[in-house]
């Protein structure tokens, strides 16, 4: 008896390390040091010991069920890609820069060819995001896990001056909501997606007009990162007032979320368009509009909220880095809240 008998493959964890350090290598920085398969990542704070009143962010996210998509589609390569949004989003969402990302993927049995596939899409989100994968971990778990499943996670470490902190705290009536349109579905709701379509590969595999693409390919398309459109608007000196990262929750917990007590939120449902994929989950469910905005972002992956006299500022900005952006609410005097009309 050995443990590749008991169902750990060593030879396949370092065959793993290798397929990987090619996508690794391109999301380094230069505060990086040593390289990949150390005990720890490490990482310089020279350039950040330069700042005035550093403050460090962080955030911690996995991908959630949308995963079983991936395994149905024997699709591996994007999923990275969600599990870095959803905690860079976060850090980006506060003002910060996100500087690095760990990763873990827990699998029944350790594939060194779709490891690296899942690694490749966290790579990719990293270098979005323009942060360094500096580590990770992969734990085969034989017995607990199918040996064709696996979970993923990750978090990152990101930094901000205190004074540059978005916290909503200078929100005033008549102040203006902006929203950068998502990539689909994101990274949330998909345990209902997954009750509400058949996710058997030949009902994926079916191609529709109306979304320009199959099934399969509209629902596991990852999750848009804003992290450098939010930076181009930080560098126009464009003041974001607040800032919501629309996840699990949608609209109606979210949106509070960015404000303090004492301002309320109005956002106009009709004020851009919304995907077609979100018409069909809730024509297929029979998913009530408020469910709807109560669990999905509906089209708005991001919100921020700028001074009136700076929408067209930063909607050009937004434009120039490549976002679709959109007027679609303002702040008002009320309760803490969010009213969608």
């Amino acid at each position: 008896m050995d443990y590749k008998k008991a169902g750990v493959d060593i030879e396949a964890g370092y065959r793993s390390v290798e397929l990987m350090k090619e996508h690794v290598k391109k999301t380094m920085r230069p505060e990086v040091l040593g390289g990949i398969g150390g005990f720890s990542g490490a990482f310089s704070l020279a350039k950040i010991k330069d700042m005035r009143d550093p403050v460090l962010l962080s955030g911690t996210d996995g991908v959630g069920t949308k995963i079983k998509l991936a395994f149905e589609l024997d699709k591996h390569d994007t999923v990275g890609i969600d599990c870095v949004a959803m905690c860079v989003n976060d850090v980006a969402c506060a003002g910060g820069e996100p500087l690095f990302f760990l990763d873990y993927i827990a699998c029944g049995k350790n594939e060194p060819e779709k490891i690296a596939e899942i690694v490749k899409g966290v790579a990719e989100g990293c270098l979005q995001a323009g942060c360094a994968l500096v580590g990770g971990e992969t734990a085969e778990h034989p017995g607990l896990m199918p040996v064709d499943e696996y979970d993923l996670a990750g978090f990152t470490v990101g930094v901000v001056e205190r004074d540059e902190i978005i916290d909503g705290h200078e929100l005033v009536n008549g102040d203006v909501i902006i929203g950068l349109a998502s990539s689909g579905i994101h990274s949330n709701g998909y345990s209902l997606v997954r009750k509400v379509f058949d996710i058997r590969r030949e009902s994926l595999d079916v191609y529709y007009e109306s979304l320009g693409s199959t099934l399969g390919e509209a629902l596991l398309t990852p999750t848009r990162i804003y992290v450098k459109a939010l930076a181009a608007v930080k560098a126009a000196g464009i003041r974001v007032k607040a800032c919501s990262h629309i996840t699990g929750g949608g609209f109606y917990e979210n949106i509070p979320r960015m404000l303090i007590d004492g301002k309320h939120a109005v956002v106009r449902k009709n004020s851009y368009e919304i995907p077609m994929i979100f018409h069909m989950l809730a024509h297929d469910g029979g998913v009530e509009e408020k469910i709807m905005y109560n669990t999905y972002n509906m089209g708005i992956g991001m919100m921020i909220a700028v001074a009136a006299d700076k929408v067209d500022e930063t909607l050009r900005v937004l434009t120039a880095a490549g976002e679709k952006a959109y007027v679609i609410g303002e702040i008002t005097d009320g309760e803490k809240g969010v009213t969608i009309v």
